[in-house]
């Protein structure tokens, strides 16, 4: 016919897919528990709604057995704990151990590596800087009775492995467990009892570490709270002093925080770059630790360039990055055999941080940094005075050079942790049990630590995008049926910057929900 347009492309529809790919009119690959394209576009897909979706997930091997890559050396330890059933990491006193009859390889795998992570923090004496080492272990021994509570951990373990390695497939992978987990959740928070109230609580607390939006994470939030309330007393008291061993019961006192007035806020975060500059320079020759110090400076910066947030939606997204790197860079410095003092002094600036800047999201405070915690106390002070008081036991043998530097250094570090305490929590301390940090005092020196030979490299990225993402892995989500990770910024608003151009968008009607809590919706 004359006059006519170009022929349209032809694509293919899906009439037997999931709800989301019949919509969108593409195929669908009909993947359990979630099919490849809702993860790739990060949406729950409704097959997480089918009765035989675990079941699925565990008979389906396209991701299983081929996503998770580690060393020969560590699948043949892999494979002798499957043979014999001994768990391999005595020191962590996990009990009952998992039962290898009951995981899959990948699952064995997973496990294998966030009890890695745990056991040479523990075996280094440095669990106390890094929050969630010391406590996955006991969530470990919960999972046993409670399968929900395993697919978190599991869920949690693809979310740390998929930063470090940059893998798409351990993102489905980590999709796929943190989807049945929630379903799980949710099925026994309708059944609560005091026979589950701690699964419960655990499976919340690695749900809501891996949060990537404010309507999911203070959802999840306020339902551990409207668990703990209902809790016994003193079964939510052990609980917290298994859960959080560090503390006294005064640090778990919940203090207001007033936000910053322009001034103030300005005063905030000039005075942060100021002190972050001076480690900058002091940190030349070591470029793991020059590498976190200058994304902390760039957020500073980033800070400084944008309006105040208003609303708590916006300081979730403002503060974002300071809760991701809470989780993921403290175990890329400390599980390294060398420049242990550089690495903490980063520690150091980068928990120092979190504490100057709760003043720009006091609607979140004191909830954001912390692992589910009723303070900023539990995550921040106690790691911050463990580093103080090695930092001062040094100077006060050691002289010359060495103890100046790490004085001026350290300056800004113990003058906003004074601050705090004598404002909001003075009578918090750190348990006098608490292993000391093993460090000598040229170890705490960068300008007396031989930089490494061959340092660690780190990947290229973006503003609010540690380590780079492939494109068409978009980090648009939504609740949580979609990637639930801090290494994924949440939806940002143009108030704090635009996404990567790399990056495959999708539009958010597309995006689906799933609320662990849904009678506990947070106030607009």
């Amino acid at each position: 016919m004359t006059g006519a347009g170009p022929s349209r492309r032809s694509h293919t529809k899906s009439r037997t897919g999931c709800k989301t790919c019949k919509r969108r009119h593409i195929r669908c690959d009909e993947l359990f528990p979630q099919c490849r394209n809702c993860t790739k576009h990060q949406v729950r897909c409704d097959y997480m709604d089918t009765a035989d979706a675990e079941t699925s997930s565990q008979r389906s091997s396209s991701i299983d057995e081929r996503s998770i890559t580690l060393s020969p050396s560590i699948e043949d330890e892999i494979d002798a704990w499957k043979q014999s059933g001994v768990f391999p990491f005595p020191n962590l006193h996990v009990y009952p151990p998992p039962q290898v009859h009951d995981l899959s390889k990948d699952d064995l795998r997973l496990i294998y590596h966030i009890c890695s992570v745990c056991s040479d923090l523990a075996m280094s004496e440095t669990s106390n800087l890094a929050g969630w080492t010391e406590k996955i272990p006991k969530f470990l021994s919960i999972a046993s009775s409670f399968r929900f509570v395993m697919h978190a951990i599991l869920s949690f373990a693809a979310n740390h492995l998929a930063w470090v390695q940059t893998s798409t497939d351990l993102r489905s992978l980590q999709v796929q467990h943190g989807s049945i987990a929630l379903r799980g959740l949710h099925d026994a928070i309708g059944n609560f009892s005091p026979a589950n109230a701690d699964a419960i609580l655990s499976a919340s607390m690695l749900m809501c570490w891996q949060a990537t939006d404010w309507l999911s994470w203070s959802s999840l939030l306020s339902g551990m709270q409207s668990v703990m309330t209902a809790m016994p007393p003193q079964n939510r008291d052990r609980f917290l002093a298994d859960v959080f061993p560090r503390e006294t019961t005064e640090s778990h006192r919940s203090v207001p925080i007033h936000g910053a007035t322009l001034q103030e806020r300005a005063h905030i975060l000039q005075d942060l770059v100021n002190a972050l500059e001076l480690l900058q320079v002091a940190l030349l020759g070591h470029d793991l630790e020059s590498h976190w110090i200058d994304q902390l400076l760039q957020y500073v910066h980033r800070l400084q360039t944008v309006p105040p947030a208003s609303t708590p939606e916006q300081q979730f997204q403002h503060a974002y990055m300071l809760r991701k790197w809470a989780f993921w860079v403290p175990i890329s410095l400390l599980r390294r055999q060398s420049s242990r003092g550089p690495a903490v002094l980063v520690l150091a600036h980068l928990y120092a941080a979190m504490t100057a800047l709760q003043p720009l999201f006091p609607d979140l405070h004191p909830n954001f940094y912390s692992d589910s915690a009723p303070t900023i106390t539990r995550v921040v002070l106690p790691p911050l005075q463990a580093i103080i008081q090695a930092t001062d036991a040094m100077q006060a043998s050691q002289g010359g050079a060495s103890a100046a530097e790490i004085t001026s250094l350290m300056q800004y570090v113990k003058r906003i942790v004074g601050e705090y305490q004598s404002q909001h929590s003075p009578n918090i301390y750190v348990h006098p049990f608490a292993a000391p940090i093993p460090m000598q005092a040229g170890d705490i020196s960068p300008a007396f630590v031989p930089a490494l030979q061959n340092p660690p490299t780190v990947p290229s990225s973006t503003y609010l995008d540690v380590p780079y993402e492939p494109a068409g892995f978009t980090h648009v989500t939504d609740n949580w049926g979609v990637v639930p990770s801090p290494g994924f910024p949440p939806l940002r608003q143009d108030s704090f910057g635009s996404y990567d151009s790399a990056e495959e968008l999708y539009p958010v009607d597309h995006i689906g929900t799933s609320r662990a809590y849904p009678q506990h919706r947070p106030s607009q």
